[in-house]
């Protein structure tokens, strides 16, 4: 039995440092809901088995795909640890319920799980635009699954008032959005902000002097920002998901 315990035990350290040794961003596969389903995966060669470390889930802008946010984070994530993954959406130019969550998200993350020390308790989304979006939209749906939200440029639509009140938990929210942003405008993502902290969450917005819709060149500071907000919640306890029924 011994023997046997060992074998596994070294077969695991063997697979999870080969995975984790090139210090890639790879793309995977996974199969949900009946569909293969693609995302960029990234694990730090830093991170050690049986040492948990905290996992972003990232939501990409519109017309994009996984890459274009996880390329991004890459060094913050080698630097602070972190475990990135950012799925496709099924249809790149918009996230989308029931096909891109929340159960596609959820079989990412638990699949992840089974491969890598993350910590349960602090699994994060991160979203740009579209993503942005639908990371708000995931929060208020699984708020007892993921342990804060932050996003670029994003704002809830009218019809999402209904999510604010069937949240389970305040999950903490941080948006970040530029001044000059045509299409996230001011004033409707502090309509957000305000609608949200009225029903009792917590939600910080930065506004970035000077700042348009293109995430991609202020992505350094505006991914560092989103992790100080991100690593200083973790859910008080394990995490719990909510299943949904969609006509």
């Amino acid at each position: 039995m011994k023997s046997h315990v060992l074998l596994v035990t070294t077969f695991v350290l063997l697979f999870f440092t080969s995975a984790s040794a090139k210090d890639d961003i790879t793309k995977e596969l996974i199969t949900s809901n009946g569909k293969t389903r693609a995302y960029y995966l990234y694990v730090p060669s830093t991170i050690k088995p049986g040492s948990p470390a905290p996992l972003i889930v990232m939501l990409h802008g519109s017309g994009r795909v996984g890459m274009s946010l996880v390329e991004k984070w890459k060094d913050l994530a080698k630097k602070e640890g972190i475990i990135i993954a950012g799925p496709d959406s099924a249809d790149t130019r918009v996230w989308g319920m029931p096909q891109d969550g929340p159960d596609f998200l959820r079989d990412l993350v638990e699949e992840l799980k089974e491969k890598y020390p993350i910590n349960p308790r602090r699994v994060y989304l991160f979203g740009h635009s579209g993503g942005a979006i639908f990371a708000l939209e995931m929060s208020l749906m699984e708020s007892q699954y993921f342990a804060a939200t932050a996003v670029h440029a994003g704002a809830l639509a009218r019809d999402d008032a209904d999510l604010m009140d069937s949240a389970k938990r305040k999950i903490p929210i941080f948006i970040q959005v530029g001044d000059s942003d045509q299409s996230f405008p001011l004033k409707v993502v502090r309509a957000t902000r305000d609608a949200l902290n009225a029903k009792g969450f917590v939600v910080e917005l930065t506004e970035i002097s000077g700042h348009d819709h293109w995430y991609y060149d202020l992505a350094p500071k505006i991914n560092l920002k989103a992790w100080e907000f991100l690593k200083s919640h973790e859910l008080e306890s394990d995490p719990v998901y909510r299943k949904f029924q969609f006509n």
